[in-house]
């Protein structure tokens, strides 16, 4: 009611506000009035939940600020698009506070409301370049501060309570209450055209609402380029293109605004249709988008941001079609030669690397109603000390009396006390109950309130996947499946690198060029499908593309090359056994490294780090159709359920998402045998103590007891990993609990077979098992650890020839191989380092490209023309960086190609510890 009697009389005075523009009589006031109504309004609408009404509300708002700022004129048309938008806003009003329909198709009227409001800011640009548009003089710091609240509370607003919102609707109060700046952190904004936002609020807030409008710039993006025709994508990028402009404008960072303002032309020229969405276009605008993410970064940390972007602009309005770009440029430098260089990536993963989650008011009342819970348990339990203190003062006055004869009408003291004694029981028993329920609740709501949707963690894949295909000449498909599903920020932000290094890897080595697919019999087109979903207790993610598959052949190869095993162990293992070689430190098949990937380093990694997240790694390939990377990881990181399990005498925690099943076998099946046929599937088994080599430590002896089982049935566990299964036999199972995980310590961060420990509830310590390395403990194949690794002797150091003509380029990476442990002897040039290779003692040849006498190119050729030379490893580190260079470089026999100032010193360290 309130919200109806308020929103009528603002559209009232909007209209009387209206009627003096169209009579010529609106002064600075009733501007002022205009533009206050106008957002108090999207505020009020807002506060209600009315988020219709609030979004249609802002281009509006929009444009009468533009017209208060003398920067757009009032004329008919701009009359026509208010007095509709009022009308409109109205019928909407009316709706939500009767319930009657309202007939209105919202996302056309959204997606109108907003290009006509783009079109005419274009054509106020034409007469007026937002470069040289100035903020009213008059009450300056006040129109600064209600100008920032008001451009950034469309995105802001569900960080605001409901009663902070409220406080717009109050009178003639505007809504910059809500967030006032104060007058000398104005002043120094406005004498700062660039650099760290000073306000600590205003630069959260507007850290979060960029981060979240470049996500969405990206994606329609991505999603226009795909489908040219979707104008819900493109309406979605001239709205939030706009935004980001105005943000920009009211926190004062010029950059932001000036290439927003440039990709609002261009993507107005698209959506006239004068422009076609081409590679070309693409390309530019998403070099917009990636200055635009490191100026917020600039904006909210004050690290430089390094474009040049007036040459950015230029080339983004040299994309528009020239009757526009010659009338927006008439006040600007001729634009020069347009070079399209590379942009320095903003890195979008940060996005999902953030300190705030949203939160409905609704949850935050369900968390209160529980406190409040809490806190009436709390007082009845305080009510338990007394009636102790009446059982204790009873059993005192017993004690002392107990000779002496009781009144016969009396309740003798026995009766007395066990009244008390079931009185205490009674309560106790029932705060205890009234506590579990109100933790369980406490706990699942706040583990509610931590989950986001995967989509988060899939943002940054589309942009990195286009990239990536596109730097190598193929085209691949991305399909997302489960972007719906929710997770845990902790399992999502633990996953992630996890993740993109995937897909790199799935692109990098699994897919194919169109040639070749063709060749093979297979569509031009790569799949690459990235599917997650859930189960009751484990959040799963598949990696699958169509490509190459694993070669187990030259796996085998490799493994033998580095000394992972031997051919003997080898024969024995299955192919999934040998598939999972590839998560070796520093393993790869790739004889090629470049610095996008194949440094030898990675996988490894991922299967770390998936075992952090108490997970497991799989794969599943086929040679020649394609490879399938599924992660198992726990939803609940901080505690587990599992199953207790006894071995002599010992007491042993099994995770039991990895529990397929458990049995009771009689001695005859256990007797002599090493197997067991579970279905149609023989397992291997084995005694558990035996696996986790218990009987061969000395504290076996200490905590073991002997067991007896004559004729008795024993307890068998069945755990599976993927598609691998064993079976493990313990003396009892004890039971199932949830149990809280503590991680190993420092010096305990990886212990065979064991995962991490929990506290029972009768205070002894239990190990969590790890079923993967379990069930490569049975099947007697040794853990794929780093200690494995072949290491470099000290007393051996490995010779590096350093051909470089570059003497501080010489100096730096010298001084690197040196701090590394190497020797390093150096050349000034091709020739010269050839003719230092003759006298041998070299183990690796590291060189630039570009040098005089004799190239780095003709330089690997001539090696590699002798024979002495196959297995010796080089090197190449250069500026050159485009795809036909790379290729030089492998044809010529180089074993790794790096780009100087792209590779960083871990890079190039990790490449040569993997050659040599």
């Amino acid at each position: 009611e309130i919200y109806r009697v308020t929103s009528e009389g603002r559209l009232q005075a909007l209209e009387m506000g209206l009627q003096q523009l169209y009579q010529g009589t609106a002064d600075a006031d009733s501007l002022e009035v205009l533009r206050r109504e106008t957002h108090s309004l999207k505020g009020d609408s807002r506060a209600v939940e009315l988020e219709d009404i609030a979004t249609i509300i802002q281009p509006i708002e929009d444009i009468i600020k533009e017209i208060q700022q003398q920067s757009l004129s009032f004329t008919p048309a701009v009359g026509d698009y208010l007095q509709q938008g009022f009308i409109t806003i109205a019928q909407l009003v009316h709706s939500g506070t009767s319930g009657d329909p309202h007939g209105i198709d919202l996302d056309q009227v959204l997606e109108q409301v907003t290009i006509t409001a783009v079109n005419l800011l274009a054509e106020a640009s034409l007469v007026a370049p937002s470069d040289e548009i100035a903020v009213a003089p008059v009450h300056a710091a006040e129109e600064i501060a209600a100008t920032e609240t008001a451009d950034l509370e469309t995105a802001s607003a569900d960080y605001v309570s409901e009663e902070t919102a409220g406080t717009e609707t109050t009178g003639e109060e505007t809504a910059g209450e809500d967030y006032t700046v104060p007058e000398e952190t104005v002043a120094e904004q406005e004498d700062i055209a660039s650099g760290q936002i000073l306000d600590a609020e205003l630069r959260d807030i507007y850290r979060t609402t960029s981060e979240e409008r470049l996500q969405r710039l990206e994606a329609s993006l991505l999603q226009l380029e795909q489908h040219p025709d979707d104008g819900q994508a493109l309406s979605t990028l001239l709205r939030e293109a706009h935004s980001l402009k105005g943000d920009a404008r009211s926190a004062g960072v010029d950059d932001v605004e000036t290439l927003a303002h440039a990709l609002e032309d261009v993507l107005s020229s698209i959506q006239q249709q004068t422009l076609e969405l081409d590679t070309t276009v693409s390309d530019r605008l998403y070099a917009g988008l990636d200055a635009i993410g490191i100026f917020v970064h600039e904006a909210v940390t004050g690290t430089p941001a390094q474009v040049d972007t007036e040459q950015l602009v230029q080339t983004l309005r040299a994309t528009v079609p020239s009757d526009l770009a010659a009338e927006t440029t008439t006040v600007v430098v001729p634009a020069p030669a347009i070079a399209d260089e590379p942009l320095p990536a903003f890195d979008t993963r940060k996005a999902t690397q953030t300190d705030t989650i949203r939160v409905q008011t609704r949850d935050l009342d369900a968390l209160t109603t529980q406190t409040e819970k809490l806190a009436v348990t709390r007082i009845q339990i305080s009510q338990t000390s007394v009636q102790a203190e009446q059982l204790l003062a009873l059993w005192e006055e017993w004690k002392e009396n107990k000779n002496t004869p009781q009144p016969a009408a009396a309740p003798s003291y026995e009766e007395q006390l066990e009244n008390l004694i079931l009185s205490l029981r009674s309560t106790v028993q029932a705060n205890s109950s009234k506590l579990d329920l109100i933790s369980d609740d406490l706990r699942e709501q706040v583990r509610q309130l931590q989950l986001l949707p995967m989509a988060t963690l899939f943002q940054p894949l589309r942009r990195m996947v286009r990239e990536l295909a596109k730097a190598q000449s193929k085209t691949v498909n991305l399909i997302l499946e489960g972007e719906e599903t929710t997770a845990e920020k902790r399992l999502l932000e633990g996953i992630q690198d996890s993740l993109l290094h995937l897909v790199r890897n799935a692109i990098d080595h699994g897919v194919e060029t169109s040639e070749e697919r063709i060749a093979a019999g297979k569509p031009a087109d790569a799949t690459l499908r990235v599917k997650t979903y859930q189960t009751a207790v484990s959040l799963t993610i598949e990696i699958s593309d169509d490509g190459r598959g694993l070669d187990t052949e030259k796996i085998k190869q490799t493994a033998l090359k580095r000394r992972l095993h031997t051919a003997e162990e080898l024969e024995t293992m299955t192919v999934g056994q040998i598939q999972s070689l590839i998560l070796a430190p520093g393993f790869s098949t790739r004889n090629f490294i470049t610095e996008i990937s194949g440094r030898g380093v990675g996988l490894d990694v991922v299967r770390s780090q998936v075992e952090k997240l108490k997970g497991a790694i799989q794969i599943e390939s086929t040679l020649g159709a394609g490879c399938t990377f599924r992660l198992q990881l726990s939803t609940a990181l901080s505690t587990a359920n599992v199953v207790l399990a006894e071995t002599e005498g010992m007491t042993f925690a099994i995770p039991i998402e990895f529990l397929e099943t458990t049995l009771l076998l009689p001695p005859d099946q256990m007797a002599e045998q090493d197997t067991l046929v579970l279905g149609d599937q023989t397992i291997p088994v084995a005694n558990l103590v035996d696996v986790l080599e218990l009987s061969k430590s000395p504290i076996y002896d200490w905590v073991a007891q002997p067991s007896n089982y004559s004729g008795n049935a024993r307890p068998c566990v069945v755990l599976k990993v993927g598609n691998d299964q064993a079976g493990f036999f313990v003396d009892r199972l004890l039971n199932h609990q949830e149990v809280v995980v503590k991680p190993m310590g420092s010096m305990l961060q990886r212990v065979r077979n064991v995962t991490g420990t929990t506290i029972l509830g009768t205070g002894d310590v239990c190990m969590i098992l790890n079923p993967s390395d379990l069930l490569r403990s049975l099947q007697q194949q040794p853990l794929i650890e780093p200690r494995t690794t072949p290491q470099i002797s000290p007393r051996q150091k490995p010779t590096i020839l350093l051909v470089e003509d570059s003497p501080p380029v010489q100096i730096q990476e010298k001084r690197l191989f040196e701090g590394a442990g190497y020797t390093v002897v150096t050349a000034n040039n091709g020739l010269e380092g050839y003719n230092m290779l003759q006298t041998g003692g070299f183990d690796v040849v590291v060189s630039d490209v570009e040098m005089p006498q004799m190239d780095g190119f003709s330089l690997v050729g001539k090696i590699r023309q002798q024979r002495e030379y196959d297995d010796l490893p080089i090197i190449l580190v250069t500026t050159l960086d485009s795809d036909a260079d790379r290729k030089r470089g492998a044809d010529a026999g180089a074993n790794a190609y790096i780009i100087k100032g792209r590779f960083n010193q871990e890079a190039l360290l990790e490449t040569l510890e993997r050659l040599i």
